[in-house]
């Protein structure tokens, strides 16, 4: 299985217990964001709903995150910026 490595941000980062990063083994970008979930409970279920997210730098989209990947990639799980 493709290794996935989710980047955490800001409110994604503390959902996760402060990991600026963690690697899940599975096949598509949704699988490791539900796995996400699953280890870090209501707190990431919360962030991830109002979260962008990037793989490999581009936009990903809500259609193409069941997508099985062929190699490592990296999502960046991105909250709500505010400031400027």
């Amino acid at each position: 299985m493709p290794a996935i490595t989710l980047r955490y941000y800001a409110a994604a980062r503390a959902a996760a217990n402060g990991l600026d990063e963690e690697v899940i083994e599975t096949e598509s970008p949704a699988s490791a964001l539900r796995v996400s979930a699953r280890r870090h409970g209501e707190p990431m279920r919360r962030v991830q709903v109002v979260c962008s997210f990037l793989q490999d730098g581009r936009a990903l989209r809500p259609e193409a995150a069941d997508a099985p990947v062929a190699g490592p990639v990296t999502i960046d799980v991105l909250p709500p910026f505010a400031g400027g």
